[in-house]
Order: C-alpha cells, then sequence, then structure tokens
C-alpha cells in the first residue's frame, strides 16, 4: 500500500474513533465533569453562607458581650453603691453606739461623784460634829441634833 491510502485510512479510523468517542465515552465524562462543578459551585456557595453565618454570628456574640460586659458594671456599680451605703449606715450606728455609750459613763460618773460627795459630806460632818464636840468637850447627841446636822450636810 502506498503512504496515501494508509493515511486515508488512518484518517477514516481516526474519525470512527473521534465518532465513537463523541457518541459514547464524551457524553458520561461530560456528565460527571458537569455533576462535579455543581458539587464544587454549592461547596463555594455553601462555605459563602457559612461565612456570612459566621460573620453575623461574631456580631452577635460581640453584642452579647458588649451588652453583658455593660450590665456587669452596672451590677458591680450597684453593689458598691450599697457597699458605701451599708458601710455609711454602720458608721452611723456606730456613732450612736459610742455616744449612748459615753452619755451612760458621764451619767455613771455623775452618779458616782454625787456619791463621793454625799459620802464626803457625811464625813465631813462627823468630823465637825467630833470638832465639835471635843470643842465643847461634851457629847453631842445626833439624834437630837438631826436637823442641825442634815442642815450642814446641804451647806456643805
Amino acid at each position: 500500500m502506498s503512504i496515501t491510502g494508509t493515511l486515508i485510512i488512518q484518517i477514516i479510523v481516526f474519525l470512527l474513533l473521534v465518532a465513537f468517542t463523541m457518541k459514547y465515552v464524551w457524553p458520561p465524562i461530560a456528565a460527571a465533569l458537569d455533576e462535579r462543578a455543581t458539587k464544587i459551585a454549592e461547596g463555594l456557595a455553601a462555605a459563602d453562607r457559612a461565612k456570612s453565618e459566621l460573620a453575623a454570628a461574631n456580631a452577635k456574640v460581640d453584642e452579647e458581650l458588649g451588652k453583658s460586659r455593660n450590665q456587669i458594671a452596672s451590677l458591680l456599680a450597684d453593689a458598691e453603691r450599697r457597699a458605701q451605703a451599708i458601710v455609711e449606715e454602720a458608721k452611723g450606728r456606730a456613732g450612736d453606739e459610742a455616744a449612748k455609750i459615753v452619755a451612760a459613763a458621764r451619767a455613771e460618773a455623775e452618779q458616782q461623784t454625787v456619791k463621793a460627795r454625799e459620802a464626803l459630806r457625811e464625813q465631813v460632818a462627823a468630823l465637825a460634829v467630833k470638832g465639835a464636840e471635843q470643842i465643847l468637850r461634851k457629847e453631842v447627841n445626833a439624834g437630837v441634833h438631826a436637823d442641825l446636822l442634815n442642815r450642814l450636810k446641804t451647806e456643805l
């Protein structure tokens, strides 16, 4: 055979091979490629949706964190004010209690002073009676002169 005949037969065989490939082999490959392209496109779309949902969730989390921080700051400020009020109230109570204790101590001191004065008056009266007795060289009856002694006590 000549080269031209071989070439023509090869062209015919090649065209038959191309026709067979285009009819039976190419459609399943093209379908698989199209299906794969569709899956990839769906995956990319899902990734974009997930990315936007993640951004929205992050924004919501940031917003909730801000609200929580504000709420916590408010609660801490309230607790600080309440603690300050409790401290001030305790100071007031302590001041009142101290005033009561001081007043009671003053009253007790006054009572002790009055008792001491009374005891001193009685001692001075007794000394005065003894002094007068020694001056007069006779005994003074305390029962008879009780009025006189009482006046003497009050004057002292």
